[in-house]
């Protein structure tokens, strides 16, 4: 037996966490709940590597049946999984990720109440993911992919005595099911005009020109990246991903580095075949992208919760990936998304480490110096900053440097603009950087002393993600440095980019000294301007940016507030005073008759005798006339 046949134990051990803990959260004590829950994980992520060296000696794809799911007519949908690069890519990072965020949980989470729950639903969570990537067919990407959007709403919520974040986990859910209605609508487009949901169905007649009107290839593409603009935030569904800060810091990291926003990406690059058939779509995604990129980074410049700063930063960094989905550069997208996957969840664990040792305090302006109690946090905090803002010899560095290179050769415009979103990433990471960790602390006497680094279960994902965020990038060198792109041949099995011209040396040397420059230079200047802060009152396109553009405040204004308008209107004419009233008015009318005719009810027999007699002659008459 291969390892390939035992895929199923992948999603299947943390499943099984799942169950423990969730079934047992109030009698197993909280150290068990949080082995429970790492260990499965973990079981998981060894299997994955087993796969994957498989599937790079061989090369191989395969289609894995578990059993016949939906059969009707023609129609045959199995309950299958689809085991090759591109999936095995997403199962490390899944299950790698997700078993340094479950130990870091054990100590982060360790004084609350619900632990062994919030290691159900993180268990759930990576369950979810896996069948999203696993999924040989659409249906049951679709199946994970609600799984993660329940997951997040029970996460985001998870301290749900406070309304805040009930509200931001209701946010999350209610945005996500309008990119879902995209998504399902695609897939009903697929089945309608191809009368299949299988990739390999699908791609199969794809490749074969099938009937289909061209223009339906756009419509079904963009149908499905409306769906990934839900899961993967991207304007104008963004909003709820920053709001998603309301749970524990952990579950930060799972979301934004290896679990619900990829799967727009994975969703796309698994695509590939049909967006390379939709130029319009791949023009719409590129540009979604792109806007969504600099939108977000001009709002974290002006962020001052260190978790917000970090949300934002994932939003643009989102927007580079789909400039490069846009790009036809499919598998540069999947390189940027392992890359981020390790720097990010490095932050957002770092700034765990930091709210840890503050007590609670995420605002930046009262924090300070922090590197001088928490060494360890500090300089993997700070490789993290390296590796986002693109510093050569980080791994943002490589992923970033390779997004830029492809929107060049193919719309000037996106990459002059992708240059100045790149610019404010270097920009207001180091600003985070130099406001938590450097200066004079400017927070509480009694939270200064209390700071201290955090401990081992905490410290280590750090370390071990800071390393992977040196070295994560070095799969794909550039051209000029290698002629061999490690990821990027390892995928060609699976993705099929859209063909580029190899670029001049002379111009990738260029483009790679442009990036390197402002970088640099702009990561300098985050922490030049802001070695001695002055917190003043942001005015102008300042303070536009501090209340994030006031999309929020639009969107209550043109679509919130109508839509209660006019629920509240619906509920007064047509609920109350129409069906109501109508279901009312008849049970008032039967009360009423019923309140007449009970008066015949007078107790007195010679009265019946004579309603009898009545009633006799009545119908003796009738039926006398009735015959005649």
């Amino acid at each position: 037996m291969t390892m390939t046949n035992l895929v199923y134990l992948i999603p299947l051990f943390p499943l099984i966490g799942f169950l423990i803990n969730g079934i047992g959260w109030r009698t197993i004590p909280k150290s068990v709940g949080g082995l429970i829950g790492s260990i499965t994980v973990l079981a998981s992520f060894v299997v994955s590597l087993g796969i994957f060296f498989e599937v790079k000696s061989t090369g191989a794809s395969s289609t894995i049946v578990l059993f016949d799911f939906i059969q009707s007519g023609k129609l045959n949908i199995p309950f299958a999984f689809q085991v090759d690069s591109l999936s095995v890519t997403f199962l490390l990072i899944i299950t790698g990720i997700g078993f340094l965020i479950h130990v870091y949980s054990t100590s982060y989470m360790h004084e609350d109440e619900g632990m062994v729950k919030y290691f159900a639903y993180l268990n759930l969570f990576i369950f979810s993911m896996l069948l999203l990537v696993l999924g040989a067919n659409y249906l049951v990407m679709f199946i994970g992919w609600e799984g993660v959007g329940l997951c997040s709403y029970l996460l985001i919520g998870f301290w749900f005595k406070n309304r805040d974040y009930t509200n931001a986990a209701k946010k999350a859910f209610i945005m996500n099911r309008i990119g879902d209605l995209g998504f399902l609508i695609g897939m009903l487009l697929i089945l309608f005009h191809f009368g299949t949901l299988s990739y390999q169905d699908f791609f199969g007649q794809l490749k074969s020109g099938a009937t289909a009107n061209p223009s339906m290839y756009n419509w079904i593409a963009i149908c499905l990246f409306i769906g990934a603009m839900g899961k993967s935030a991207q304007i104008p569904l963004y909003t709820w991903l920053p709001d998603a800060m309301a749970g524990p810091t952990p579950v930060s990291a799972l979301i934004h580095a290896a679990t619900m926003v990829t799967a727009g990406i994975y969703m796309i690059a698994r695509s590939s075949a049909l967006y390379n058939l939709a130029p319009d779509a791949l023009t719409f995604v590129a540009w979604i992208g792109c806007i969504t990129a600099l939108i977000a980074a001009t709002i974290a410049i002006k962020q001052y919760d260190i978790k917000k700063v970090l949300a934002y930063s994932t939003v643009s960094q989102l927007g580079f990936m789909f400039m490069a989905l846009g790009m036809g550069a499919y598998t540069t997208a999947v390189f940027h998304v392992m890359t981020h996957a390790f720097f990010k969840a490095l932050l957002f664990l770092g700034s765990g480490s930091v709210i840890h040792a503050m007590g609670g305090e995420q605002d930046i302006r009262k924090m300070g110096g922090l590197g001088k109690k928490m060494k360890v946090t500090q300089i993997t905090f700070l490789i993290g900053c390296l590796a986002i803002a693109g510093i050569p010899g980080f791994s943002g560095f490589f992923s970033k440097d390779e997004i830029l290179a492809a929107t060049f050769e193919h719309n000037k415009a996106i990459y002059a603009l992708g240059l100045f979103g790149a610019m404010m990433t270097a920009f207001y990471m180091f600003r985070l950087y130099t406001l938590t960790f450097t200066g004079t602390f400017r927070g509480t006497h009694d939270q200064e002393h209390h700071l201290h680094e955090s401990p081992a279960a905490m410290t280590f994902p750090l370390i071990i993600l800071a390393i992977l965020s040196v070295f994560g990038g070095y799969i794909g060198l550039p051209a000029v440095i290698s002629e061999t792109h490690t990821l990027r041949n390892f995928l060609s099995t699976s993705v099929s980019n859209i063909a580029h011209e190899e670029m001049a040396h002379n111009t990738e040397w260029m483009l790679l000294g442009i990036s390197t420059a402002i970088a640099v230079v702009f990561s300098i200047i985050g922490v030049a301007v802001h070695r001695k802060p002055n917190f003043v009152a942001n005015t102008g396109l300042s303070k536009v940016f501090e209340n994030k553009w006031y999309v929020d405040e639009l969107y209550d204004t043109i679509i919130v507030r109508p839509l209660n308008a006019l629920s509240d209107m619906l509920d007064r004419f047509v609920e109350k005073m129409g069906i109501d009233g109508i279901v009312n008015g008849i049970g008032k009318l039967v009360r009423f008759g019923g309140d007449r005719v009970r008066l015949l009810q007078t107790g007195q027999v010679g009265f019946y005798i004579f309603v009898m007699v009545i009633g006799i002659t009545i119908l003796f008459a009738l039926s006398f006339f009735w015959i005649r």
